[in-house]
């Protein structure tokens, strides 16, 4: 499931390679298939917004993720109807992922791809504030993103 801001935002970004990144993901995690993630393409301003809100940080970032486990107050990030197996939201900033994507000169889907396993694995528990845990992150994005 997804939901898209103004269409300019999402213009020329493959959709569907992000459905199947994340179904390759849930697959690689053993999720079955009734497990769903709502996935917001939307701009830096509303990012700025969540991560002020919710981290305390006044300043857009790339992606996060708002996971069911942790029973998000908001509104906006709540189980779509008829949902029981949410896992939570993941909100990317298509502005910044074209920026990155340019400045590691790579295609913005590829890093689109990249950002929404990064906060499929948030959902999922998974962090990298310390190094032990960002290298086993960085490992299973990897292993995800290299299934064809």
């Amino acid at each position: 499931m997804s939901r898209l801001g103004p269409a300019s935002i999402a213009s020329g970004v493959d959709l569907d390679r992000l459905k199947v990144v994340l179904q390759t993901a849930a697959r690689t995690m053993e999720l079955g298939d009734e497990a769903v993630t709502v996935v917001t393409l939307t701009g830096d301003e509303n990012l700025r917004e969540y991560n002020n809100r919710y981290r305390g940080l006044d300043e857009p970032t790339d992606v996060l993720a708002f996971a069911a486990r942790e029973q998000p107050t908001d509104p906006r990030f709540q189980p779509p109807p008829g949902t029981e197996d949410w896992l939570g939201d993941i909100v990317i900033s298509v502005p910044t992922a074209r920026r990155q994507a340019k400045a590691a000169g790579h295609p913005v889907n590829d890093e689109m791809r990249l950002l929404a396993v990064h906060g499929f694995l948030h959902l999922l528990g998974y962090d990298h504030a310390e190094p032990a845990e960002e290298a086993a992150m960085t490992a299973l994005t990897n292993r995800i993103l290299a299934v064809p």
